[in-house]
């Protein structure tokens, strides 16, 4: 679900302004507006105390404090949960709410809304300074203004409604909006095309009826000259072509009548022959000239050949010629004792060529996410989150489901934020240890979830988007450098631009796959070596903006999907046997995956 609601509330005092979707009643966007309120002033509570106090030296982590920023998103409420998308200005709060769930198109969704209601607020207060005093100004403007955006608005349609709001008022904002577009891109309106294709439907119907008669004078001139002219080619045709009357005559007879000559079969035997009257008959060496002998093999062919390979034994027999005539059973001699030999030892034939790998125990194997957002070259926020699994052996094979039960211990934890673990299943020991005890299952079993700091969160690869814009011509280039600490290189990386608009005249460098329905480019990079130089995506592509506007408006991001696999974590945890010597479980490859990778 998109967009729920729009709102602005001052940092002090009573909200100004909501807007809400149908489907969202009032109540709740109030509920969720008044969660934030107070979130947001714990914050501050907080800030204040951890102030005054000895300071942590984990406090200037990379997300910590989530409305430390102008702008950002938290999530708000106890029984009904919302997502709040805010951005500060001046002293006014411009919130966007939606829902919570997997997807992060919602998020997106949301800062383009919040984005666009700044435009009108800064529009309607003439500048950055915007204040409570100066929207009651325009606060019917303003109403009109968010309904629209918090529905949907093109970027031509709200550059149109800010232009008209403080000059043709209300009205022509909201009701001249809809031939907005289609004279900014130099298309007419149907009031000026609706007269032509009138037009031309009446001249359509007027041509449909009309009937047009020659005069019998000229009719009878055209009969005589086609007259004189098929009469000329007549006579040059059956001059010329005079077989060619018989076979379609002959063509006009019954397709399936037999033909005269299954009358003469004399003829046609002798047909294609010619007799030589010289020799006659009786040069019998010219009348086998044309025969073709076919030489007979050596005698070590017709001598039986002894095949040695297991599951093929036996002696195959050779070619021999004679005057009676072989069985099937003769000439294939010795295949049927070979497969009587196979068979005879008792194993199948799918356990000798296949061979499935079973469980030795249970396996246990780390799959981490990891989010980095970067703005330019600078990194603006990073997590790793880390799950911990455990595959036990399946209920079919295990003797009565007896239950799984061991103890492992987990090093490299310096970096961890916190540990979660699965209390019915798991319990901590203390010192990295932990026993586990579960019954077994078919699906791996998440037992222990965890977090890096992210002063301390490895990145497997560093990311820069950078514009530029001459004129209307705009430049984007992303580069690209892998850590050089990764066990190995990065493989099948996806990189996926967001463009600002729909692209004309389009030029990329290296080649890359345009999706149009959703604005998007997409490169494919096979592999990323650990120790080179950094690579460039580019693109450069012609955009309808004005002389004056330097391009601080067009919205671009880049994200990057890649995954992998090894016998090391991307965070440096690693599993280990409670005591030395002993294998409880068998540690398997790890994964790490990329999970909101974006840079701006």
């Amino acid at each position: 679900m998109s967009c729920l609601a729009l709102a602005l509330q001052p940092t002090n005092g009573s909200d100004i302004l909501l807007q809400t979707r149908e489907w969202l009643p009032p109540s709740r966007a109030l509920m969720a507006l008044s969660a934030f309120r107070e979130t947001r002033l714990s914050f501050a509570k907080t800030h204040h105390q951890s102030s005054s106090a000895t300071p942590d030296p984990s406090a200037d982590s990379l997300g910590d404090d989530p409305l430390a920023a102008s702008s950002g998103q938290v999530v708000v409420g106890v029984e009904s949960r919302y997502r709040v998308v805010y951005r500060l200005v001046n002293s006014i709060y411009v919130l966007a709410v939606t829902t919570i769930d997997d997807s992060n198109n919602n998020v997106f969704e949301c800062i383009n809304v919040v984005n666009q209601a700044v435009s009108v607020i800064v529009t309607a207060c003439r500048g950055v300074d915007v204040t409570p005093e100066k929207l009651g100004k325009k606060y019917a403007e303003v109403y009109m203004a968010l309904d629209i955006v918090l529905r949907g608005v093109s970027s031509i349609r709200l550059a149109a409604m800010l232009a008209s709001m403080h000059g043709d008022g209300i009205a022509k904002m909201v009701h001249s909006a809809v031939h907005t577009e289609s004279k900014i891109r130099g298309a007419d309106s149907w009031s000026s095309v609706e007269p032509h294709a009138v037009e031309h439907e009446a001249g359509l119907e007027a041509f449909s009826g009309a009937f047009f008669e020659l005069p019998p004078e000229t009719l009878v001139a055209g009969d005589e000259v086609a007259a004189a002219t098929l009469g000329f080619f007549q006579q040059v045709e059956d001059k010329e072509l005079p077989a060619v009357k018989t076979e379609e005559a002959e063509v006009e007879k019954d397709p399936f009548a037999a033909s005269d000559r299954l009358n003469k079969p004399e003829e046609m035997l002798m047909e294609g022959f010619k007799k030589d009257r010289d020799s006659g008959v009786s040069d019998v060496s010219k009348a086998l000239a044309g025969l073709e002998v076919t030489t007979l093999p050596p005698p070590a062919a017709t001598e039986s050949t002894h095949i040695g390979v297991e599951g093929f034994e036996g002696n195959y027999g050779g070619i021999e010629f004679s005057n009676d005539g072989s069985t099937l059973p003769e000439d294939f001699e010795g295949i049927n004792d070979a497969w009587a030999m196979a068979a005879a030892k008792g194993d199948k034939l799918e356990d000798v060529l296949v061979k499935k790998t079973e469980m030795k125990g249970p396996e246990m194997y780390v799959v981490e996410e990891i989010s980095a957002e970067f703005r330019e070259s600078l990194l603006a926020r990073v997590g790793l989150m880390g799950v911990l699994y455990l595959k036990t052996l399946p209920p079919k094979t295990s003797e009565e489901n007896k239950e799984t039960e061991f103890s492992f211990k987990v090093e490299g934890t310096e970096g961890v934020k916190r540990f979660a673990v699965q209390g019915s299943k798991v319990s901590s020991l203390g010192s990295g240890l932990f026993h586990i005890r579960t019954g077994p299952s078919d699906d791996p079993i998440p037992i222990i979830k965890y977090s890096i700091q992210p002063r301390l969160t490895p990145l497997p690869l560093r990311v820069r988007l950078v514009k530029r814009l001459s004129g209307t011509l705009l430049s984007i280039m992303i580069q690209y450098v892998s850590s050089p600490e990764l066990p190995v290189p990065l493989t099948d990386v996806t990189f996926i631009l967001k463009l600002p608009v729909d692209p004309t005249l389009l030029q990329v460098s290296p080649k890359g796959v345009l999706n149009r329905s959703e604005r998007e480019l997409k490169w494919h990079i096979d592999e990323i070596p650990l120790k080179g130089s950094p690579g460039r995506l580019r693109a450069r592509m012609p955009v309808d903006i004005a002389d004056d506007d330097d391009g601080s408006d067009l919205e671009i991001v880049g994200y990057v999907k890649f995954s992998s696999h090894g016998v090391r974590s991307l965070s440096g945890i690693s599993l280990k046997p409670a005591s030395e010597g002993k294998t409880d479980f068998y540690e398997k490859d790890h994964r790490y995956e990329s999970g909101v990778y974006i840079c701006n």
